[in-house]
């Protein structure tokens, strides 16, 4: 069964599925390197509002990416990948927007190209 699934597979279906294993090791690493900066800039006594929001949405781009690998159907997958990308879009903000104000001296400048990077991959050719 799994050897005629991959005889009928195109060479489109070959492609997203590397695209999609890319993204999710992406993904993975975006989200543990978010969960160890917030784990640091939470014991600051600054607020913590914008980077829950860069937590939430930077943890659930994974997430959502291996939701969509067990859709139930083409357009289920597809929907769900576009979610990913929307939080990745959101995630990039907040990240910016941390940069910006200055709330927290951490460098930012290898968390950005890696969201940015998971954007592009997610992103419609």
């Amino acid at each position: 069964m799994l050897r005629k699934a991959l005889i009928t597979m195109t060479i489109c279906d070959i492609i997203w599925l590397e695209v999609i294993r890319s993204s999710r090791e992406k993904s993975l690493d975006f989200a543990t390197k978010i969960v160890s900066f917030y784990k640091d800039y939470s014991k600051t006594k600054k607020d913590t509002t914008i980077a829950k929001q860069l937590l939430h949405f930077a943890t659930s781009i994974g997430g959502d990416i291996n939701e969509a690998i067990y859709g139930n159907s083409k357009t289920d997958f597809i929907s769900t990948l576009h979610i990913s990308l929307k939080e990745t879009g959101e995630s990039i903000y907040w990240l910016t927007l941390l940069n910006k104000t200055k709330l927290t001296d951490y460098d930012f400048d290898s968390l950005l190209p890696l969201a940015e990077e998971i954007n592009e991959c997610l992103s419609p050719r």
